[in-house]
């Protein structure tokens, strides 16, 4: 039964939460857009499509992931007794591959021969080639020109996978102008292409499609630390770029009242100098199909953002986070790129783990919200990504030659 006071039900027939999302797309788009909206409303319902997601994310992907006590950085920090939600344990290395599992489902369902995506971190990217190999359809990555450099390692594992890897020169060669370009090739290809998109943003039905495919990440916390701890989790904390990882962490406790939920955006230099923070720093317009908060100059063109994780190098947010943001149940925060690795380098070394850039924001937050918590009170993290793909990254931020 529904509740009419939920949280959970959105989006509303038009795809909006609240002000938020709609599909703002070309015309061109539309028929494809209503025809993946009416494929996936059949599928929810077909426990034959519920059968094959689940039995690959249990037998490809490797779910359930852990949920890790993290009982040195818990001492560390002398406060709340902190979780790791073990999602780069996943097949790929991160979460991506749930949402792509389910995607690529939805292609073949439609008799879709084609996959692209974008990809900015490279993590989407190489599930997405991943899942393509595996189903043995040709696939295109788009991806900036900028995060190709600072990503080899991802970039090479999607060409080993089959991909073609498309290098995205405009702009400022990140995240933003591979969507550009994924959406540009995507209206001249409409008639035998399916666009994987990474993140819980775009035109509906996109943004509810990959909370549902994510929201994995939710339901399995919560039996998990039911079952670890006798009650339900006081803090929830993910990182946020587009949200994916985060809306898939909180969606399925959203009706919990009890259960506080923080979301962090990459502060980049600073909120007052280069950043990534949407929500901070941001107000509501439209890109890439939605309606969200962005940020953009007084004439609305977007700006250029900043975060020394690819992966959070975007200029908007998931619009269920924008209304989120709005009505008050999650409160959202920023990390800075310092403050980022210094929380990589805390979890390398008290916890065995080489966390992702993307995860070490929320760490990062964990690192000032957990000492003024009581010793009984509980946070769950998500560590939505491995860090194998950054140490380039990281050793050149501080100095280090390899």
């Amino acid at each position: 039964m529904t509740l009419s006071n939920s949280l959970r039900t959105g989006p509303d027939e038009r795809g909006h939460f609240g002000q938020f999302g709609g599909r703002y797309v070309a015309e061109t788009l539309m028929p494809l857009i209503l025809d993946l909206e009416r494929h996936y409303e059949a599928a929810k319902v077909d426990p034959a499509f519920a059968l094959q997601f689940d039995d690959l994310l249990e037998h490809y992907v490797g779910r359930p992931s852990p949920l890790y006590f993290a009982e040195r950085l818990t001492e560390e920090l002398g406060g709340a007794k902190i979780y790791f939600k073990r999602d780069e344990l996943n097949h790929t290395g991160a979460h991506k591959i749930n949402n792509c599992i389910g995607q690529i489902l939805l292609a073949m369902r439609m008799g879709k021969t084609k996959i692209i995506a974008e990809t900015g971190a490279g993590q989407h990217g190489v599930a997405t080639a991943t899942v393509a190999a595996r189903f043995g359809l040709p696939c295109t990555i788009f991806m900036g020109a900028r995060d190709i450099e600072r990503q080899q390692p991802n970039v090479f594992r999607m060409k080993l996978l089959g991909a073609e890897v498309h290098s995205v020169e405009s702009g400022s060669r990140t995240l933003k102008d591979a969507m550009n370009e994924a959406l540009r090739h995507w209206v001249a290809n409409v008639s035998d292409t399916f666009y994987i998109i990474g993140t819980a943003a775009g035109p509906h039905p996109y943004p509810e499609l990959v909370r549902d495919f994510q929201s994995v990440i939710g339901r399995e916390a919560r039996e998990q630390i039911l079952k670890r701890e006798g009650r339900l989790p006081d803090l929830l904390v993910a990182a946020i770029g587009g949200g994916s990882n985060a809306i898939g962490l909180f969606h399925p406790f959203l009706d919990d009242r009890e259960v506080q939920m923080l979301g962090v955006e990459a502060a980049g230099h600073g909120l007052d100098k280069e950043h990534a923070a949407s929500l901070a720093g941001g107000s509501p317009g439209i890109l890439h199909g939605n309606k969200t908060y962005l940020l953009q100059d007084e004439d609305g063109q977007i700006t250029e953002a900043h975060s020394i994780s690819a992966g959070l190098d975007y200029p908007g947010i998931g619009p269920e986070h924008s209304w989120l943001h709005e009505i008050g149940r999650v409160r959202y925060e920023s990390a800075t790129d310092i403050e980022a690795l210094e929380a990589f380098k805390l979890v390398c070394r008290l916890e065995g783990i080489i966390p992702a850039l993307e995860p070490s924001h929320a760490i990062a937050a964990v690192m000032r919200i957990a000492p003024k918590m009581a010793k009984d009170q509980i946070i769950v993290a998500n560590l939505c990504g491995r860090g194998d793909k950054d140490i380039f990254t990281v050793a050149e931020a501080l100095g280090v030659t390899i």
